[in-house]
Protein backbone atom coordinates (compact mmCIF):
# COMPACT_ATOMS: atom_id res chain seq x y z
CA UNK A 1 0.00 0.00 0.00
CA UNK A 2 1.42 3.60 -0.98
CA UNK A 3 1.39 5.99 1.86
CA UNK A 4 -1.02 8.25 -0.19
CA UNK A 5 -3.87 5.35 -0.16
CA UNK A 6 -7.01 5.95 1.28
CA UNK A 7 -7.50 3.82 4.54
CA UNK A 8 -10.91 2.80 5.42
CA UNK A 9 -11.95 5.47 7.79
CA UNK A 10 -9.98 7.85 6.71
CA UNK A 11 -10.56 10.89 4.18
CA UNK A 12 -8.46 11.14 1.05
CA UNK A 13 -4.97 12.86 0.87
CA UNK A 14 -5.56 16.57 -0.16
CA UNK A 15 -2.15 17.07 -2.24
CA UNK A 16 -2.37 20.02 -3.60
CA UNK A 17 -2.99 21.62 -0.01
CA UNK A 18 -0.13 19.38 1.26
CA UNK A 19 2.21 21.51 -1.66
CA UNK A 20 0.65 24.61 -0.40
CA UNK A 21 1.68 23.85 3.31
CA UNK A 22 4.78 22.59 2.11
CA UNK A 23 5.46 25.54 0.41
CA UNK A 24 4.66 28.24 3.20
CA UNK A 25 7.27 25.27 5.67
CA UNK A 26 9.51 25.91 3.35
CA UNK A 27 9.05 30.13 3.61
CA UNK A 28 9.03 29.81 7.11
CA UNK A 29 12.44 28.11 7.18
CA UNK A 30 14.63 30.23 4.60
CA UNK A 31 12.87 33.80 4.96
CA UNK A 32 12.49 35.85 7.57
CA UNK A 33 9.63 37.05 9.37
CA UNK A 34 9.40 40.58 8.87
CA UNK A 35 9.93 39.81 5.13
CA UNK A 36 6.68 37.02 5.39
CA UNK A 37 4.77 39.15 7.71
CA UNK A 38 5.02 42.73 5.75
CA UNK A 39 3.19 41.21 2.45
CA UNK A 40 0.88 38.67 4.78
CA UNK A 41 -0.40 42.76 6.14
CA UNK A 42 -0.56 44.05 3.06
CA UNK A 43 -2.62 41.53 1.39
CA UNK A 44 -5.39 41.70 4.30
CA UNK A 45 -4.74 45.34 4.17
CA UNK A 46 -6.09 45.46 1.30
CA UNK A 47 -8.63 43.05 1.11
CA UNK A 48 -10.74 44.74 4.24
CA UNK A 49 -10.49 48.23 1.72
CA UNK A 50 -11.90 46.34 -0.59
CA UNK A 51 -14.42 44.43 1.50
CA UNK A 52 -15.31 48.13 3.07
CA UNK A 53 -16.07 49.87 -0.10
CA UNK A 54 -18.44 47.01 -1.64
CA UNK A 55 -20.29 47.60 1.78
CA UNK A 56 -20.73 51.14 0.18
CA UNK A 57 -21.12 50.10 -3.01
CA UNK A 58 -23.67 47.71 -2.58
CA UNK A 59 -25.48 49.85 0.28
CA UNK A 60 -26.19 52.77 -2.71
CA UNK A 61 -26.76 50.06 -6.08
CA UNK A 62 -28.68 47.87 -4.11
CA UNK A 63 -30.22 48.55 -0.95
CA UNK A 64 -33.24 46.77 -0.71
CA UNK A 65 -31.25 43.67 -1.06
CA UNK A 66 -31.68 40.95 1.68
CA UNK A 67 -28.89 41.47 4.14
CA UNK A 68 -27.62 38.82 7.24
CA UNK A 69 -26.29 41.71 8.47
CA UNK A 70 -25.86 45.53 8.79
CA UNK A 71 -22.99 47.22 9.03
CA UNK A 72 -23.45 50.21 11.79
CA UNK A 73 -22.79 53.73 11.69
CA UNK A 74 -22.56 53.08 7.66
CA UNK A 75 -21.05 55.17 5.93
CA UNK A 76 -18.82 56.34 8.55
CA UNK A 77 -17.35 53.01 10.20
CA UNK A 78 -16.72 51.87 6.56
CA UNK A 79 -15.14 55.35 5.32
CA UNK A 80 -13.12 55.10 8.80
CA UNK A 81 -11.89 51.82 7.75
CA UNK A 82 -10.65 52.65 4.65
CA UNK A 83 -8.81 55.83 6.26
CA UNK A 84 -7.24 53.74 8.68
CA UNK A 85 -5.91 50.86 6.30
CA UNK A 86 -4.92 53.28 4.30
CA UNK A 87 -2.65 54.96 7.21
CA UNK A 88 -1.47 51.37 7.77
CA UNK A 89 -0.80 50.50 4.46
CA UNK A 90 1.35 53.66 4.21
CA UNK A 91 3.93 52.67 6.71
CA UNK A 92 4.90 49.62 4.77
CA UNK A 93 8.33 50.06 3.04
CA UNK A 94 8.53 50.02 -1.14
CA UNK A 95 9.84 46.45 -1.37
CA UNK A 96 6.59 44.99 0.17
CA UNK A 97 4.68 47.00 -2.66
CA UNK A 98 6.62 45.33 -5.50
CA UNK A 99 6.24 42.03 -3.99
CA UNK A 100 2.47 42.33 -4.35
CA UNK A 101 2.33 43.74 -7.63
CA UNK A 102 4.28 40.66 -8.14
CA UNK A 103 1.80 38.48 -7.00
CA UNK A 104 -1.21 39.88 -8.58
CA UNK A 105 0.72 39.62 -11.83
CA UNK A 106 1.08 36.04 -10.73
CA UNK A 107 -2.16 35.28 -9.91
CA UNK A 108 -4.68 36.05 -13.43
CA UNK A 109 -1.62 33.21 -15.16
CA UNK A 110 -2.01 30.69 -12.05
CA UNK A 111 -6.09 31.24 -12.42
CA UNK A 112 -5.84 30.55 -15.75
CA UNK A 113 -3.74 27.52 -16.16
CA UNK A 114 -5.55 25.86 -13.37
CA UNK A 115 -9.28 26.53 -14.46
CA UNK A 116 -7.81 25.85 -18.28
CA UNK A 117 -8.13 21.82 -17.47
CA UNK A 118 -10.96 21.94 -15.23
CA UNK A 119 -13.12 24.22 -16.31
CA UNK A 120 -16.97 23.01 -16.68
CA UNK A 121 -18.30 25.49 -18.66
CA UNK A 122 -16.71 24.57 -22.08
Amino acid sequence: MRPTDVLPGQPPVDRPGTLVSGFVAVLAVVCPLDVLADPTSLGILVAFVVVSVGVIILRRTAPGLDRGFKVPGYPVVPLLSVAFCGCLLAGLPLPTYLMFAGWLALAPAVYRGYSRHRSRLR
